[in-house]
């Protein structure tokens, strides 16, 4: 018994699974970011050719099985993909079964996400308000960061924290393209799915659980309170 109360709440290989999640999430939230701004933007404001197909293989990541995902990854970006080998022996980067995939792997399967959340920030904001901004002489740069950009910081905000949510508890793309390597690519989500398979281990994947919920509730409090103070009026 005194030795189970002198047990640490988690071992050293979980706590560097749940660092590994947030650094994954961190990066992804990242990388998915100015892509997501730039077709948010294009589907809520332009008309041209191609708008529905975009909008199709925008959102294919929510309605694709995960493993595909993960599988089309591994083949574009793997050691001998098709990008994959000319970036490993050109640039010396090498995705598949490393930390950075892992990063790629939650990046797309957030980015249909944030884009929808950040494309009704956009579409909530009145047109006619950044029409009067460029009469009065602003350019379109201007226009976009003094009227567009505060009226549509809440959509932007749950755009992130909902992209940030999905990164970290990502599991089938990721299992799929880097795999669950210890202290490379081994994930909050990964580590529970491992955890699983070894008999005696269920405290361990209820901590491991547990935070991934107080993550994920405090990311969206954080949220909430950021977009009420940069609601309407404020």
């Amino acid at each position: 018994m005194a030795a189970e109360l002198s047990a640490p709440w988690l071992a050293p290989e979980e706590w560097q699974a749940v660092r590994l999640s947030l650094k994954v999430a961190f990066w992804a939230v990242v990388a998915a970011l100015p892509p997501g701004l730039i077709v948010a933007h294009a589907l809520a404001r332009w008309r041209f050719p191609g708008r529905g197909l975009l909008n199709v293989i925008v959102h294919l990541p929510l309605v694709l099985p995960p493993v595909v995902t993960g599988y089309i990854l591994l083949v574009v970006f793997g050691r001998r993909g098709i990008l994959g080998a000319w970036m490993a022996d050109t640039l010396g980067l090498v995705l598949a079964f490393r930390w950075t995939g892992a990063a790629v792997a939650a990046a797309v399967m957030a980015f249909p996400l944030m884009v929808r959340a950040i494309r009704q920030g956009i579409e909530s904001v009145d047109p006619g308000l950044e029409q009067a901004a460029a009469t009065l002489g602003a350019g379109r740069v201007r226009v976009w960061l003094s009227v567009t950009l505060p009226l549509m910081a809440p959509g932007l905000i749950a755009g992130i924290v909902i992209g940030f949510a999905k990164a970290l508890g990502e599991f089938g793309a990721t299992m799929t393209f880097v795999a669950a390597i210890p202290g490379e690519t081994r994930t909050i989500s990964t580590a529970i799915h491992g955890l699983l398979q070894v008999p005696g281990q269920e405290g361990a994947v209820v901590h491991l659980a547990l935070i991934s919920v107080v993550l994920a509730t405090g990311a969206l409090a954080l949220s909430e309170v950021v977009s009420r103070k940069l609601g309407p009026g404020r």
